[in-house]
């Protein structure tokens, strides 16, 4: 994502075949997958209302609304940069935490591969 905030939202995999054709125009691919940034969210009801920035053909911004049902939405991240408020370490890496409180996630060994859930 080149914006310094917004959000990322992955989808379940039968939720990008349904929606089809009609979401690709949309779909970014990345290291974790095919998901949508936009700039706005709104889950406050039956569909998840994503707000993304674009540009007209002839060069002009516009700002897309896309909505889908919020039962084929997977996951969202959210991806501000607030890296310069508080007492943040710049040379401390980023280590993931499953809950607050909790030690943080250790990445697999070179060479394991995790489970996958079974379907």
């Amino acid at each position: 994502m080149s914006e310094s905030s917004g959000y990322v939202v992955f989808f379940f995999p039968q939720a990008l075949e349904a929606l089809g054709e009609a979401i690709k125009p949309y779909l970014q691919d990345g290291p974790a997958g095919p998901h949508v940034a936009c700039h706005e969210i709104d889950t406050g009801g039956a569909f998840i209302e994503m707000t993304l920035q674009g540009r007209a053909p002839d060069g002009h911004g516009v700002e897309l609304e896309l909505m889908v049902p919020s039962n084929m939405v997977r996951m969202i991240v959210s991806a501000h940069s607030d890296n310069d408020f508080g007492f943040y370490n710049r040379n401390r890496p980023s280590q993931a935490m499953l809950e607050p409180g909790l030690p943080p996630a250790q990445a697999p060994a070179p060479g394991i591969v995790p489970d996958k859930p079974a379907a």
